[in-house]
């Protein structure tokens, strides 16, 4: 007995070792067909001020999961809205966690899913002032499916069908649970990183299996910071030659085509921007031997919200390609899906599918291939191809489709839609069920011979997926500081070196942009302290804490935050650790740029329009100004202004730039006012500086100012 014990736990220690891994689930899928389907939702925001979110989910949800019957469903972050009903107080309420409980208890009990194929992911607003994991107010552990069913920041299920594995892999990456607006940035960890890695890497030496991999997580790459070391999830991904990573955390208030193809970056700069969605990598020269050339690459895809837009996605693989479909529920729960699997989109295809195309080794291209889901008989099913190489489209083939399971098939000539434009051929299926309901696909553009269709981000959409905001965060800092030091100290420098008086006149004479910035300045140094006042300002910005706050949701010491990040630990002074590093670019940049840079250039514009206007009555006075600078005989003006149109010009000028004092005024305020509620704050007492800097300066140059 002993003997049959000790084997057992070496065998059990054997396997455990063989794997190193923790947290992960294998899935048995029955049938032939090699296709699988699973269901992603995202930013569903329950709020105590929005109860219609949660009673619309339960409802529609419950309906959809029961007629789609996927093999998984993902949640992908922000279960609840942590936010009050301005928006201003961010901070975890246990009444909407008791309602998310609540709603997805109901759901799972209605559709008739396993509990366990859920995977419900932390998001930025589920951490909002949850000081430590595990502490009193991380209620995502204790309301979560995931926080319930025990599973870790990096959890992976596969799929196995007959001839595949399918790897999903879902991260945690959330913070360390500062109250928002700093809480935006997704900040994976190194020892995160590594668990990812052998996640992601469990199959590749143990099955023979064909492998898809795809990650899910909350963040999208473009607000996820680095590691310590310099690392982040784009490498890991390429790495581990990823087929999708799926996000969340952007709503459709961005634009509906936020995705983002990724590839290894062969010296091409894409390191901070990415102009369009499909990244320009190597591609074009593709190696047939073997069946195609392999590139690391993935498509990084961000739903939307439900919070506002109901939304939902269907993803299928079918025999290793990847497609999907977002809808929403706006209206209600749908009586007809429909996700075509074959042939692919053009516009999401990925490389390694076009070169598989270019060197005819694309797996099974015989039939055409959808997934219909009703919740009642389907009596139909049929698709239409249309051509547009004549401007309009025409129908070139229609067919009807045979059934088996949800799967519905029909042979083709492929090689007729063999075409040198990616975009020439249209595919459209229509279903229509024993209660004559029908539904149909949009048309999507298909191509068969290893191009990719074009497709443009909007300017929003680039905002927040081209561009990659931790790296980009210092740039952008340092060039505030590069142009106030053009506008301030090189003028300073130029006229203590000069023997030159830079005065309107000379100005005039010799016209130039260094000349007129190095003029206003001069006379901004006539206006006592100002010039000294603005500088010390902009070094406090530089040196100093900018705000002391209440960072988490209760006790703990307050916090202060500087450009560097929030500083909340105290013991060793001389090893301070920033957090919240790059999230706090959401008050520092605003305020650099919409507040600080216009409060300058208006600063210099007062001190402009003073000197204007002086020179103007020095000169019909008679009074003599110093003219160094300006060559002899230069003529005066032949059109004299009157004094009476000069004085209501100037009147004119000076109430303009008032006005556009007081609209810098009015957003610091409205800034001031929001992390007053944020962070629990007093101006007076916990950022005076930040406060009241900037009006004061603008108030001060008025008042010195309103006379000669």
């Amino acid at each position: 007995m002993d003997i049959n014990i000790m084997m057992l736990l070496f065998l059990f220690l054997m396997c455990t070792n063989c794997t190193g891994i923790s947290n992960k689930e294998i899935i048995q899928v029955q049938g032939e067909n090699d296709v699988v389907w699973i269901v992603q939702l995202s930013d569903l925001h329950f709020s105590v001020h929005h109860p219609d979110r949660a009673s619309d989910f339960q409802k529609f949800v419950s309906s959809a999961l029961s007629i789609i019957n996927p093999s998984l469903v993902f949640i992908t972050g922000d279960l609840t809205d942590g936010k009050s009903k301005d928006h201003l107080i961010m901070k975890q309420n246990e009444e909407e966690w008791m309602e998310y409980q609540k709603t997805m208890e109901n759901v799972i009990t209605m559709s008739g899913l396993d509990r366990s194929i859920f995977y419900d992911l932390r998001g930025n607003h589920d951490n909002f002032g949850v000081s430590s994991l595990g502490g009193a107010f991380d209620f995502f552990s204790n309301y979560s499916i995931t926080g319930k069913l025990g599973r870790t920041s990096v959890n992976s299920v596969t799929l196995q069908t007959s001839r595949r594995n399918l790897l999903f892999v879902s991260l945690d990456s959330t913070s360390s649970g500062l109250r928002g607006p700093t809480n935006l940035f997704g900040h994976p960890t190194d020892q995160l990183l590594n668990e990812l890695n052998s996640h992601l890497s469990q199959w590749d030496s143990t099955s023979s299996k064909m492998l898809t991999k795809i990650a899910v997580g909350h963040f999208p790459l473009s607000f996820s910071a680095p590691t310590n070391f310099k690392r982040n999830l784009k490498q890991i991904f390429l790495n581990q030659s990823l087929n999708a990573y799926l996000c969340g955390h952007l709503h459709i208030k961005f634009g509906k085509n936020l995705k983002r193809h990724h590839e290894v970056d062969y010296g091409t700069g894409h390191n901070l921007i990415q102009l369009n969605v499909h990244q320009k990598g190597s591609s074009s020269n593709t190696n047939c031997h073997n069946g195609g050339q392999k590139v690391n690459e993935f498509w990084e895809l961000e739903m939307g919200d439900w919070r506002k837009n109901r939304a939902i996605r269907v993803m299928a693989i079918d025999k290793g390609r990847v497609s999907f479909i977002d809808t929403d529920l706006k209206t209600g729960p749908k009586e007809i899906y429909i996700l075509p699997t074959y042939p692919l989109d053009s516009r999401y295809i990925s490389t390694n599918m076009l070169n598989k195309y270019k060197c005819k080794s694309m797996e099974d291209t015989s039939h055409i291939r959808v997934l219909v889901f009703s919740s009642a008989i389907i009596v139909s099913v049929k698709v239409k191809i249309y051509d547009s190489s004549h401007g309009d489209l025409y129908v070139v083939l229609e067919d009807s489709m045979s059934k088996n399971g949800n799967l519905y098939t029909t042979p083709w000539n492929s090689e007729a839609f063999v075409d040198p434009s990616p975009s020439r051929y249209w595919i459209e299926f229509e279903a229509i069920d024993m209660n004559d309901i029908a539904a149909s696909t949009e048309l999507m553009p298909f191509s068969l011979n290893g191009l990719r269709a074009d497709m443009s981000w909007t300017w929003k959409e680039f905002f927040v997926m081209g561009c990659q905001w931790a790296e980009l965060y210092y740039p952008i800092f340092w060039s505030f500081y590069f142009l106030a030091f053009i506008m301030l100290i090189l003028p300073k420098i130029i006229t203590s070196l000069s023997k030159k008086q830079y005065t309107y006149k000379y100005f005039k004479a010799n016209k130039g942009v260094i000349n007129g910035l190095t003029w206003i300045f001069a006379e901004l140094d006539k206006i006592p302290f100002l010039w000294k006042l603005m500088l010390a300002y902009l070094l406090y910005l530089l040196l100093c804490p900018w705000i002391s706050g209440q960072v988490f949701t209760k006790g703990g010491h307050r916090g202060y935050m500087t450009y560097k990040g929030w500083v909340v630990d105290f013991e060793d002074l001389n090893n301070l650790e920033f957090i919240g590093f790059p999230d706090i670019m959401i008050i520092v940049i605003p305020h650099m740029y919409f507040v600080v840079l216009p409060a300058i250039i208006i600063i210099g514009a007062v001190a402009a329009e003073r000197a204007m206007y002086q020179d103007h009555v020095c000169t019909h006075s008679g009074k003599k100004r110093d003219d160094y600078g300006v060559h002899e005989g230069t003529s005066r003006s032949k059109n004299h202004i009157s004094d009476r149109v000069l004085k209501k010009l100037t009147k004119w000028a000076r109430g303009i730039l008032v006005i556009f004092s007081l609209a810098v005024c009015w957003k610091h305020s409205k800034n001031c006012w929001a992390l007053m509620k944020a962070y629990e704050m007093n101006p007076f007492a916990h950022f005076p500086f930040y406060s009241f800097s900037i009006p004061l300066l603008l108030a001060y140059v008025f008042y010195k100012t309103k006379r000669l």
